[in-house]
């Protein structure tokens, strides 16, 4: 199978889909791996180590995607422009984010192409291994507290000194995900005191078992609004906190607001609130996408691009995981396994022959 590797095009995104290392597995395999000039740079990784890996560079888009083959890239083709030259001869893998943005299945359906969307990996044991986004959340959590550690106006840790004891930053994390436990675990190796929250009971157990007091809010009473209850318990929290991470989502759906903006105001002045969720409008109703915001002295960060922050160690976790789908949906003889009574296929396909072809797509604003 023809492998094709394009250079990522999004502002910001320094990620490439394929590094050096998995391109030499693939290439063993006896997949023929095409990388466009440049795509690795941005991430460490030179066109020379994609050639001694065995695989052939290309000066440019146009010869890397060629006439066939499957064609990998971290942030997928969505618009008319990236989608030159795709053909029903084509396979695409990469982020589509059908779900949330149906017209980009509909714009790859238009090719022809088959398509898979990696952020459709199910959430189980046997698709652990390929499953892209708990390695960029992975990343987003970790660069999140480094983030907040070098703009807070305190250290992180606990130091006793001979000028006095400096005490240590207080954190609290809302959302127990991936992004949110490695969160905590890098502000609990950095020293701060930190504290967790999410509505899931197991969530807050996991919180527990990376060092970190989970805050636990009792059931609303009847006629009580349920969120308006949560804020109310988490204000307190907030108010002596010097960093808040929020990193609660729903796929497919707007982020859930955690922090209002009275919760803001509760804050003290220096404060700082990180926003894993900005990119669907954030767990804060101050958020904006990749800007920051002033409000009575907390600044409100909406990043959206923290996966690439460490783009060589994102990009190798994000290529093991393509791997793993490479090794599925390729046959040994060549052809791309579209069984859909396999789950994880089932689940990541959205478009072949023409037509959308994912039911949540479909029914999210997807062609009938």
């Amino acid at each position: 199978m023809r492998i094709a590797v394009t250079r990522e095009r999004g502002v910001g995104e320094r990620r490439v889909a394929i590094s050096p290392e998995a391109a030499k597995v693939l290439v063993a395999a006896g997949h023929d791996v095409v990388v466009e000039s440049g795509a690795g740079s941005a991430a460490g990784m030179d066109d020379a180590d994609y050639g001694s890996a065995g695989a052939t560079i290309a000066p440019d888009r146009a010869a890397t995607i060629g006439s066939e083959g499957l064609v990998v890239s971290v942030q997928g083709p969505t618009d008319s422009d990236a989608l030159a030259g795709f053909t029903e001869d084509h396979v695409v893998v990469g982020l589509l984010d059908p779900v949330w943005n149906p017209e980009a299945a509909t714009s790859v359906a238009a090719t022809g192409a088959t398509a898979f969307s990696l952020d459709l990996v199910p959430r189980s044991t046997r698709a652990q291994s390929m499953d892209v986004l708990s390695s960029t959340a992975t990343v987003a959590g970790t660069q999140a507290v480094l983030t907040a550690a070098y703009r807070l106006p305190k250290l992180m840790p606990l130091m006793i000194t001979a000028a006095g004891t400096i005490p240590p930053a207080r954190l609290v994390v809302l959302g127990a995900g991936v992004a949110g436990l490695q969160a905590i675990a890098t502000a609990r190796r950095l020293g701060a005191v930190v504290e967790g929250f999410d509505i899931r009971e197991e969530a807050l157990e996991q919180i527990r078992s990376v060092g970190a007091k989970s805050i636990s809010v009792p059931p609303a009473e009847d006629g009580v609004d349920p969120a308006a209850h949560t804020q109310a318990a988490l204000t307190p929290h907030l108010a002596e906190a010097d960093i808040v991470i929020t990193a609660a989502q729903i796929p497919g759906r707007r982020s859930p607001i955690l922090v209002t903006e009275a919760m803001v105001d509760a804050m003290k002045s220096g404060a700082m609130i990180i926003d894993l969720a900005a990119i669907r409008g954030g767990n804060c109703e101050l958020t904006r996408a990749d800007e920051e915001v002033a409000h009575n002295g907390v600044s409100i960060l909406g990043p959206t691009d923290l996966a690439s922050g460490s783009a060589f160690s994102a990009s190798r976790m994000f290529a093991n995981n393509v791997v793993k789908l490479i090794e599925l949906i390729v046959t040994d003889d060549g052809t791309i396994n579209l069984d859909t009574d396999d789950d994880i296929i089932a689940a990541m396909l959205v478009t072949t022959g023409g037509q959308v072809v994912h039911p949540q797509v479909i029914e999210a604003g997807g062609p009938q």
